[in-house]
């Protein structure tokens, strides 16, 4: 049998965490609500403290720890969010920690971990190595490893999160939310389901995972943990390529399905969350609407849709924009080559005008490799209002004799 923590364990871990992690608001979303056809509610965890879920498993698993496991300190090892979990549960709580990040990091979550008071150690080019270095400081030191998600107290203290989705929607149907390791939605699902069955409710629970970092489909189709190999994804925050061992046992009786999202879904759903409910989220925090954007959804009845984080680096929020514009069909940048004579980026700026698309970027040179000595290049970046805007601009300008290339973003 699964070892599924009761209902009383969520509940006596919310009254311990009563302080010290914030109940964030549940909003309606009515653009989500107009794709999914019932209504849609998004869960804004990206506003709890340190900008994620991550500080309610890391804070109750520390608020465990005995006096003498206290007095040695914890380790662990994070890319950003389980890094600024840990080192603000371990300010609050009065423990020494360290913390291990690779030399990659975000400035931002860097400068977050270390003001909350931790230890920062710079070492390695992936996680994987910092949970290495994090693993032999601990038995070095005797400092508790504290690990991102595939612990009981962990799962415990995230699902604290399916209490407070239970509460103050009962009438939910169906959540939907990402997965990395599983510490989240295993914790959510069990105490969501448990809290909806003493209610005489069922309630569905959704996973998604970035289509390049996709552990669980399969694992869950073998009936254990497999091990994939990863892609690079903009979902750093749930690459992971194998599910935990105890998240997993937890997952395969209680998630009711798990589908994957690519990169350009997970880059237009930040730009939906930010047009239209005026919010910042992270990729890995974006997937359950890129799920939901992408008809990967079928809901009966009220939805929410977790946004699990918020910590996106500014220049990686830039680039995201742009490639969700660019995967919604409302930008593209156009390669040109024209005859080197007067008149000709005049009349290209006027067929683009006829069609309506507006000129952001230009770039108009002589030098290029294989170019003819009476040959420009005119490379245009240029705003459009979707797909079907984009492929009339691209015929205007084909129509006129011109070659438009479009540049991949």
């Amino acid at each position: 049998m699964t070892d599924v923590p009761a209902l009383a364990e969520f509940q006596d871990a919310a009254n311990s965490l009563a302080g010290l992690i914030e109940h964030t608001p549940l909003e309606p979303s009515q653009a989500l609500s107009d794709v999914l056809g019932v209504p849609v509610h998004v869960k804004l965890e990206n506003l709890q403290r340190t900008g994620s879920f991550k500080v309610r498993g890391a804070t109750y698993r520390l608020s465990r720890l005995t006096p003498q496991e206290r007095a040695r300190g914890v380790v662990a090892a994070s890319a950003g969010n389980h890094a600024q979990g840990v080192a603000l549960a371990a300010q609050e709580l009065g423990i020494p920690a360290t913390i291990f990040m690779p030399l990659g990091v975000p400035v931002p979550k860097l400068l977050a971990t270390r003001g909350y008071g931790a230890e920062v150690v710079l070492e390695g080019v992936t996680v994987d190595t910092s949970l290495r270095l994090a693993a032999d400081f601990a038995e070095r030191t005797g400092a508790v490893l504290i690990h991102p998600f595939d612990h009981r107290d962990v799962v415990i203290g995230q699902g604290t999160l399916g209490l407070e989705l239970f509460d103050d929607l009962p009438e939910v149907d169906t959540v939907v939310m990402g997965i990395g390791g599983g510490g989240l939605i295993a914790g959510v699902a069990a105490a969501l389901k448990a809290r909806a069955a003493e209610a005489g409710r069922t309630v569905r629970v959704i996973g998604v995972q970035a289509e390049n970092a996709a552990p669980y489909p399969p694992s869950l189709q073998a009936g254990r943990p497999v091990e994939v190999e990863t892609r690079p994804t903009i979902a750093d925050g749930i690459l992971v390529g194998r599910p935990g061992d105890i998240p997993f046992a937890i997952i395969k009786d209680l998630v009711d399905d798990v589908v994957t999202v690519t990169d350009d879904d997970i880059a237009r759903a930040i730009l939906a969350l930010l047009e239209r409910a005026k919010v910042v989220v992270e990729p890995a925090g974006a997937v359950g609407v890129a799920a939901i954007l992408a008809g990967k959804v079928q809901a009966a009845g009220p939805t929410i849709a977790v946004l699990s984080g918020g910590n996106i680096d500014p220049l990686l929020l830039q680039r995201v924009v742009a490639h969700g514009l660019a995967a919604a069909g409302r930008y593209m940048t156009l390669r040109i080559g024209l005859p080197d004579r007067p008149g000709q980026l005049a009349r290209v700026s006027e067929l683009l005008a006829r069609a309506g698309a507006n000129v952001i970027e230009v770039l108009h040179t002589r030098h290029g490799q294989g170019m003819q000595i009476s040959e420009v290049v005119l490379q245009l970046s240029v705003e459009t209002r979707g797909e079907d805007h984009k492929a009339l601009t691209l015929k205007t300008l084909q129509d006129a004799g011109f070659s438009p290339v479009v540049v991949p973003d």
